[in-house]
């Protein structure tokens, strides 16, 4: 069994990421490499694609969006992501647990639940009954997610109407109009329209996610994040129990230790870049899933700084690498991109980074670039 150390991890990651070095291929195909873009907020999939193609636009991926190519919606780990149309259909059956598990939770049981202690029994809505519901009143169309809220709590006062739409909108595929899944506004997100997933896309999803659907899943996640052990997929995905599915892949798998000797799995035909090849200064958008697509994140960040990027709140900051790890965070207000490493970079690490926020400002709108005074060492 071959034994992988941190920073070949590190390298066959960047690599499979298009981190590395930029690529010259489609933002479909792009997009298809890495199963599906965070996109918490609609604007960060843009940054993430320019980080790694050379010469993007974001009319590019505008108009991959406005045909129906893409679409964005709830899908891993119940966030909402941004992926191809076709992946969506074939994916989201198999996700559906995950996203019934969210939609179970407290948060949405205790809104569905009785209106008051004196109406304590017979008044709960059933989750099946709420799906139609809300189905009945898109009918087919696109619809703001806040009139479908209003709506929804029209007929059943006492019942928060936001959170019975949040719960739809987990429990059957709808996806987002262009309007609210292409650049625009930062936080934008009470203009969120949704339109059931068929009648935007003009075919259904998949009728199962059955077992080779999840090999599928495993498959095209080592090829964008590999090599992996079973909880990372695990953890990228939502799914459990995957480790069974693991075993009935056989020879198309090859197995190898990462440090500690952990046990990990990659694609028998997948390449490794060496482990010394140099690795560029990248900005990174906020909730990438190149940090969020393992259960140990040590490949590209160290967990003394992961407090530094997930600082609480569902939040994950935008980084920075440098040498392919996560050395800071940058952050865009009134036109300035500012830098804030964790500790002093050399000299020529931080100019190479300010020359690529440099290249950055025109994709997000900043006019300057400033660096947190941190003294450069040489």
């Amino acid at each position: 069994m071959t034994a992988l150390s941190l920073r070949a991890l590190n390298r066959a990651l960047l690599d499979r990421q298009f981190l590395l070095a930029r690529t010259d291929r489609t933002p479909l195909d792009v997009i298809g490499r890495l199963v599906a873009l965070q996109a918490q907020e609609p604007n960060w999939p843009y940054v993430g694609l320019w980080s790694r193609i050379n010469g993007f636009t974001r009319a590019e991926l505008t108009a991959l969006v406005e045909d129906r190519e893409v679409v964005r919606s709830a899908l891993l780990r119940s966030t909402q992501h941004l992926t191809t149309a076709d992946d969506f259909l074939r994916m989201r059956p198999l996700l559906q647990p995950v996203l019934d598990r969210t939609a179970g939770s407290s948060y949405f049981t205790r809104n569905r639940g009785a209106r008051n202690s004196a109406t304590a029994h017979g008044t709960g809505l059933d989750a099946a009954s709420l799906v139609a519901e809300g189905l009945a009143l898109l009918g087919g169309r696109t619809l703001p997610r806040r009139e479908l809220a209003r709506r929804l709590a029209e007929r059943h006062p006492g019942h928060d109407g936001r959170i019975l739409a949040g719960e739809v909108e987990l429990r059957t595929p709808l996806v987002h109009d262009p309007a609210t899944a292409s650049w625009g506004s930062w936080g934008n997100r009470s203009a969120i329209s949704v339109t059931p997933a068929e009648a935007w896309l003009g075919r259904p999803a998949a009728a199962t996610g059955d077992g080779e659907a999840a090999k599928e899943l495993i498959r095209r996640y080592l090829a964008a994040f590999g090599p992996a052990g079973v909880k990372d997929v695990q953890a990228w995905s939502g799914l459990t129990r995957l480790g069974e599915v693991v075993a009935t892949m056989g020879a198309e798998l090859r197995r190898c230790s990462g440090p500690g000797g952990a046990e990990l799995f990659d694609l028998a035909d997948a390449e490794l870049p060496d482990p010394e090849t140099p690795a560029p200064a990248r900005l990174l958008p906020a909730f990438d899933n190149v940090l969020l697509g393992h259960a140990d994140r040590t490949r590209i960040i160290d967990d003394e700084d992961r407090p530094r990027v997930m600082p609480g709140s569902a939040r994950v900051l935008p980084t920075f690498l440098v040498d392919g790890r996560v050395r800071g965070t940058w952050s865009l207000a009134a036109g300035t991109l500012r830098l804030t490493p964790f500790r002093p970079l050399r000299a020529a690490d931080r100019a190479a980074l300010e020359e690529e926020a440099h290249r950055m400002l025109p994709l997000v709108g900043g006019t300057a670039v400033t660096h947190d005074d941190r003294p450069a060492t040489t």
